[in-house]
């Protein structure tokens, strides 16, 4: 399976605490360089699945809210105008 697939099906959770165990090796500094380009690059791409699904997050609790203002404002609308 490609790597960028499995990484999309990462949950927010498991993403955060890959990135940490990767920045815990990274501050230790006991792996070779190689190593630490590869970590580096996947600790990247963990990064920006991270902040998508924050994004994602955020745009859903938006959505909620602009949801419950608009029926608060008709609410309020339909008490001020009783047919």
């Amino acid at each position: 399976m490609n790597i960028d697939k499995v990484l999309e099906k990462m949950t927010f959770e498991d993403a955060m605490n890959e990135l940490e165990n990767i920045v815990n090796a990274l501050d230790k500094g006991d792996i070779s360089l190689d190593k630490a380009i590869a970590a580096y690059d996947r600790g990247s791409k963990l990064k920006d699945h991270c902040e998508k699904k924050l994004n994602e997050a955020k745009m859903k609790v938006e959505t909620i809210q602009m949801s419950e203002n608009q029926e608060l404002i008709l609410n309020k609308a339909n008490s001020l105008n009783p047919e």
